[in-house]
């Protein structure tokens, strides 16, 4: 899928033949990229506009990716795909709870790193500009969300979860569909990172009319609450 010169692929990324070789293979397919060595190179391009996806990396010279990630979620709720060495489970965990949307480690497999790349584009393309229902509003760029006008103050998973719950209302979504949009992965153990995430999202519906309804054996109903 081409882009247009004002869309982007922002690749942040230290070592130069990781660069060089993914620079190669995504060009050839018609990506516009705009590169980055250093987090603060990142900052300066963001700047200049926003990118429709970004590649990352956890460690580079001056800083953490994830702490990067972790500023640029409060701006922005546009797809990321964690592309590093840092390949635990506990690893991919923090990183997809900090607000990645994909995680492959290195050294990985350049078709399985296009894959990726192609499903950030899927994620970037089909998110309509706002979603709202109700009192609720959200921004898909800026990745806000705004109840009555106001800012809920979600984290980047939060805002993704509401975002399911208004394309789908009175509708029960699995635990295991939520954890494949939402962490971009298929589901592992009790799925403690949604639960948690889920609970924080509940309180912060409180005075909104709308509450999430955990129906056995079917998964999450967002509904309107009963007098």
């Amino acid at each position: 899928m081409k882009m247009s010169d004002q869309e982007y692929l922002l690749l942040i990324e230290d070592e130069t033949m990781v660069q060089a070789n993914n620079k190669k293979l995504l060009e050839r397919r018609g990506y516009a990229l705009r590169q980055a060595y250093t987090l603060a190179e990142a900052w300066a391009i963001i700047e200049e506009g926003m990118p429709f996806a970004i590649v990352l990396d956890i460690q580079l010279p001056d800083g953490s990716g994830l702490d990067f990630l972790r500023e640029f979620r409060k701006i922005s709720n546009v797809p990321v795909l964690i592309l590093t060495a840092m390949g635990t489970s506990e690893d991919i965990i923090r990183g997809l709870e900090t607000g990645g949307d994909y995680y492959l480690p290195k050294p990985y497999n350049l078709k399985v790193f296009l894959t990726h790349i192609e499903a950030l584009v899927r994620r970037a393309s089909i998110m309509p500009e706002t979603l709202g229902m109700g009192p609720f509003k959200i921004e898909t760029a800026s990745g806000i969300a705004y109840m009555n006008g106001e800012d809920m103050m979600l984290a980047a998973k939060e805002v993704a979860l509401l975002g399911q719950f208004i394309q789908h209302p009175d509708k029960a979504l699995g635990a295991e569909y939520l954890y494949e949009k939402v962490w971009g992965q298929e589901m592992a153990g009790d799925a403690g990172a949604l639960k948690n995430a889920m609970s924080r999202l509940r309180k912060k519906l409180s005075g909104s009319g709308y509450t999430i309804t955990a129906e056995r054996n079917e998964g999450y109903v967002f509904e309107l609450e009963l007098e």
